[in-house]
């Protein structure tokens, strides 16, 4: 069986109290945002972080995977690429000092143009990032969504390396590309290190750079995508079997590659975060009986 993760942030209680409830609500491992506030690498002493290690150990929890997302523009700026890689990088530092592999972030959307400026910049700081990860044995993982599962294996087929692989998440990819999830697992399986657990339904089609931002877009926020979940006229994020997301396809695909790591839930909307965590342990517990 796949273990059971939590994106702490997701209870929004802060990251002790986030931590203790995961485990009261029986998951195996968590997901951790690691980009500002206590969780971020210049706000963590080598002895703060063995001291959260240990701490992590002692709930009887591991780290499924770190979040490194840092938002705005991705890595389509050069101008902003040098300080974000700096940064990603200590994440990933970071990440291995707490005993996983995989930090989880979105890039940006990836141009459809090889020759495209923006496609150039992005391909030089991804390159940089997986061949940093690699020599780490790690991961930094892309979350799906804002491009089809094909464009992004063709990009990440262009890489040196699989430092950059993939956080498959088949919502966003419902919500926003209208991509089959059960199809993207097939093309992406090679990359696949981490997944999310989360369900949406496609109100009408949407340009992936309205959502997760571009150049000459708004710089993507987890708050606008959030209300944009909750209230907008693009996509609705729903609770585990409400929405697109094809689950028992799903995850007897996930089987047929042979992925063995984490199942990690996240809940960017809604009023019992608590709640609607342990109703989506409960519903992937019924596709492991």
């Amino acid at each position: 069986m796949n273990p059971i993760g939590i994106m702490v942030d997701s209870l929004r209680l802060g990251v002790r109290d986030g931590l203790k409830k995961a485990k009261e609500l029986g998951a195996d491992g968590v997901q951790i945002y690691a980009v500002s506030g206590e969780m971020d690498p210049a706000n963590l002493s080598s002895g703060a972080r063995k001291e959260l290690k240990d701490y992590i150990a002692s709930l009887g929890l591991e780290i499924s995977a770190l979040c490194g997302d840092l938002g705005g523009h991705g890595f389509q700026d050069a101008s902003a690429n040098a300080e974000k890689i700096e940064k990603s990088k200590r994440i990933l530092d970071l990440a291995v000092e707490l005993g996983t592999k995989v930090v989880t972030t979105h890039i940006g959307v990836v141009p459809e143009q090889t020759n495209d400026p923006i496609y150039e910049t992005m391909h030089r700081a991804c390159e940089e990032l997986g061949v940093y990860a690699k020599s780490l044995d790690a991961y930094f993982a892309i979350e799906t969504g804002p491009e089809t599962a094909a464009h992004l294996k063709s990009f990440l087929d262009s890489l040196s390396t699989n430092g950059v692989s993939v956080n498959f998440d088949p919502a966003n990819m419902v919500m926003v590309t209208g991509d089959d999830p059960v199809q993207g697992i097939i093309t992406l399986k090679d990359y696949i290190v981490h997944t999310h657990v989360k369900d949406g339904v496609r109100l009408r089609q949407v340009d992936p750079r309205e959502v997760y931002g571009s150049l000459g877009y708004k710089p993507m926020s987890h708050e606008q995508i959030a209300e944009a979940a909750t209230s907008g006229p693009y996509y609705r994020e729903l609770a585990l079997g409400e929405g697109h997301v094809d689950f028992a396809r799903y995850f007897q695909t996930l089987r047929d590659i042979g992925y063995k790591g984490y199942l990690t839930i996240e809940r960017e909307v809604g009023e019992q975060p608590e709640k609607d965590i342990a109703s989506a342990i409960a519903f992937i517990r019924k596709y492991q009986s």
